[in-house]
């Protein structure tokens, strides 16, 4: 791992991470989860202040240690007690059945095995529990989905991994969710960065 991707990616994406855009989107969804939560990619724990009094455990999954370094200050401050989890989204060192929501906000785009991911979580949740999501992905515009598909190459060596043009109802559904609501549309900024899959997923039986 070089020095940009141990030391500037993770401090680089904290950063955008934190517009008001996407604190506005954290603060609609975040606060539906309760009981035991898993949140895939936890990164620098931007969705710590959202979790409400209901979360009885939080577990905290993402293969970064600088990336939990810089969520030190939000976990010391976070009112829900939380475990971090070293480890990828492909496998989770988790029971069957554990955990009644996951939480995933700008996670999937930079997962290199995104379906078998979805098919862990799909194994961690209860019966009928819960997927929260947050992600940006392959817009239906021709003209965008092109420009998308010419940046990604270029576009994942300089965002760690990160994906512009995975359609992720689709990645859902083939996973066995079932898509309970489901909004997807531009968010503010370049549309090939920008198209967002916001909503909630049931674990099929």
């Amino acid at each position: 791992m070089g020095v940009y991707a141990r030391y500037v990616l993770p401090r680089l994406i904290d950063l955008v991470m934190q517009s008001k855009a996407d604190t506005a989107e954290r603060s609609r969804l975040v606060p539906l989860a309760h009981g035991r939560v898993l949140e895939v990619g936890f990164g620098s724990g931007l969705n710590l202040p959202f979790y409400g009094p209901r979360i009885d455990h939080l577990y905290a999954v993402d293969p970064s240690r600088e990336l939990w370094r810089l969520a030190a200050r939000r976990v010391a401050a976070a009112r829900v007690r939380v475990d971090f989890i070293r480890a990828s989204a492909e496998s989770i060192p988790l029971p069957g059945a554990t955990v009644d929501y996951v939480v995933m906000t700008w996670t999937a785009c930079s997962i290199p095995d995104v379906t078998s991911a979805l098919r862990e979580l799909h194994r961690v949740l209860r019966p009928r529990g819960r997927l929260l999501f947050i992600e940006h992905g392959q817009s239906p515009d021709l003209r965008v989905r092109r420009c998308q598909e010419c940046m990604n190459p270029l576009w994942k060596r300089l965002a760690g991994g990160c994906n512009l043009n995975r359609k992720f109802d689709d990645l859902l559904t083939g996973a066995e969710f079932r898509l309970l609501a489901i909004d997807r549309g531009y968010g503010p900024g370049p549309r090939p960065l920008t198209y967002l899959y916001k909503g909630i997923a049931e674990r099929g039986e």
